[in-house]
């Protein structure tokens, strides 16, 4: 079955899916692996200190695929970056949009604060920005900036929060009534009826995180894996971590370790959501060969 969303049609991938940004982990041998497994790769910047390993890793991402795929720019919040010398602010990564740019990458993410001008810079190159934020009020604001799409994190998504912030139903729901531009679903997803159910919801993708940490080519520790595999998302410990409304949370955990049965190769788990889901639309009576949601 093809699938056939905004998303696809911008970035040029086969399956409306898209990596997380992965601080450690958020690099070319897993991004690649992503990528070629129909989705979007996501490279994250913040895990290279100089100009010359940064374009060392994107000339290793040519060298593994030859399908699309996306650097990611984790901006440090105002707040923050005054409590560091040398922060990883929007000003930081300036040099980094050029040398992406110049290697021919034309799909940018960011996320964490906003990016105004990573944004127009991305632009006048004639690339692609899509802005990752937490709350619709932080999402139409990113509209109004320029970005070409938003991936919107219900309050399921692990890392940074917001008392704002809503559940991811609630979240996309709202989202398609009040954006223009299309929507990236995260927050939560880990199977293929959640993604059935976001693309129903009003969304044009999803966006992995926790769900693909236990797969092979993720270079977190096995024991970091069969944590995830064994990880009771009805502990109530667990439950307060994940719906703490803080803006912080230093547990990677989130419900989309649910879905997390064994560890498997990155392709089987993409595959295994789309066939899954293509079973799941034929039992409800469709029989069409491809999938819009255009």
């Amino acid at each position: 079955m093809k699938w056939k969303t905004k998303i696809t049609q911008l970035t040029g991938i086969k399956y409306p899916v898209i990596m997380g940004a992965f601080a450690g982990v958020g690099r070319a041998n897993f991004a690649a692996k992503f990528s070629d497994s129909g989705g979007l790769g996501i490279i994250t910047a913040l895990n290279f200190n100089t100009n010359g390993v940064f374009r060392e890793e994107l000339q290793l991402m040519k060298n593994l695929t030859n399908r699309p795929f996306g650097i990611n720019f984790s901006i440090m919040p105002p707040e923050t970056a005054k409590r560091v010398s040398n922060p990883k602010n929007e000003k930081y990564y300036l040099d980094f949009v050029d040398i992406a740019l110049d290697n021919g990458v034309k799909i940018f993410t960011t996320s964490a604060y906003q990016a105004p001008n990573i944004g127009k810079k991305i632009h006048k190159a004639g690339g692609l920005w899509f802005h990752k934020c937490t709350t619709l009020k932080h999402a139409q604001s990113a509209e109004n900036m320029g970005a070409d799409a938003i991936t919107l994190v219900g309050l399921e998504g692990t890392g940074f929060k917001n008392p704002l912030q809503n559940t991811t139903l609630v979240n996309i729901t709202m989202a398609k009534r009040l954006l223009k531009i299309p929507i990236i679903a995260a927050g939560g997803i880990g199977d293929a009826r959640g993604f059935l159910a976001a693309l129903a919801m009003g969304a044009d993708a999803v966006c992995f995180g926790t769900a693909i940490m236990a797969t092979e080519e993720c270079g977190v520790p096995q024991s970091y894996k069969k944590k995830l595999i064994k990880q009771d998302i009805f502990d109530p410990e667990y439950y307060k971590k994940i719906f703490h409304f803080q803006l912080k949370d230093k547990t990677i955990w989130s419900p989309a370790a649910g879905h997390i049965k064994e560890i498997i190769p990155l392709k089987s788990f993409i595959g295994n959501i789309i066939s899954d889901a293509e079973k799941i639309l034929r039992s409800w009576g469709y029989r069409g060969e491809e999938f819009s949601t255009l």
